[in-house]
């Protein structure tokens, strides 16, 4: 079981920082992981005594997909990020949300500016996303060089505006998707665990995945069995079609010394790109043995 030394009540008003100028920070909760153990138990009643820990029980319920239970637990975060990471996140509706106005407020002159060794060049297999191949260092400074003439341009052009009079919901048009907002987030934590599986992906966007690891820092300490039981079974697990838990029986019968062929791809049923996360999977696999 994860040992924190820090307490839930420490962390409150915390800030951990994200980025250059962004921040994630626990503003509330309420519940922790007995919050899930009594409301399990409210449902399951007597059944659940065979499961005499809290951590049993904590585990069962992730194992076998029972939600509820974690939709007791709530957490209201305070964050600030640029805006084309709050376009990301707010996919995710299963929220509240209250953002900063740029109708009711003025803007905060502060843009996201990218670290030199984030800037990688388009994946071609991958069209949303970046490659591995980063970006040779001559022409790293150049493109920062754009990025920052064109906030420092769009923020002069944003003050220009606004001493003409023009009302703000207009004057802000041209801000770009670098300018950091903020906004309080309130979530469940079963909807909130939902969101980590998919921004602590190393497929998703390297920005993104900042936020949801400041966030991860935060449910291990308020909540860390549950932490636990989703590490274990949900966030470092993986789950496999029906054609591939049949290549996968048939590749675990392959001995040195058996006749059989090994498994043919081209036989599987599985297209290319099936194949491809196939792969990944058994090499997640492997490194997390070799770990």
């Amino acid at each position: 079981m994860p040992q924190n030394t820090k307490t839930a009540a420490e962390i409150i008003g915390k800030v951990f920082p994200c980025l250059d100028h962004g921040f994630v920070r626990l503003v509330d909760y309420m519940g922790s992981d007995e919050a899930v153990v009594q409301a399990a138990r409210v449902s399951y009643g007597e059944g659940t005594k065979k499961l005499r820990e809290d951590r049993g029980l904590i585990r069962y319920l992730m194992r076998h997909q029972h939600t509820t239970p974690f939709e007791m637990v709530e957490y209201k975060f305070h964050c600030k990020m640029p805006i084309f990471v709050a376009r990301q996140w707010i996919r995710h509706r299963t929220a509240s949300v209250n953002e900063y106005s740029l109708r009711y407020s003025k803007a905060i002159n502060e843009f996201y500016l990218p670290e030199s060794e984030t800037l990688n060049l388009q994946s071609a297999a991958n069209k949303q996303g970046r490659s591995t191949e980063a970006v040779d260092v001559e022409l790293q400074k150049q493109i920062l060089e754009i990025i920052k003439a064109g906030t420092d341009q769009a923020w002069q052009d944003y003050e220009k505006l606004e001493a003409t009079g023009l009302s703000r919901e207009l004057a802000r048009i041209n801000l770009p998707l670098s300018l950091y907002t903020e906004w309080y987030w309130k979530i469940d934590l079963h909807n909130l665990l939902h969101f980590l599986k998919l921004r602590l992906d190393e497929h998703a966007q390297y920005e993104i995945r900042v936020y949801a690891q400041a966030i991860a820092e935060i449910i291990k300490i308020v909540t860390p069995i549950v932490w636990e039981a989703f590490e274990d079974y949900i966030l470092k697990a993986q789950t496999f079609s029906k054609d591939e838990l049949i290549l996968l029986a048939q590749m675990l019968k392959f001995t040195p010394e058996s006749t059989e062929p090994l498994p043919v791809f081209e036989d599987s049923g599985l297209s290319k790109r099936e194949v491809e996360e196939f792969i990944e999977k058994l090499n997640s696999m492997k490194r997390l043995r070799d770990h």
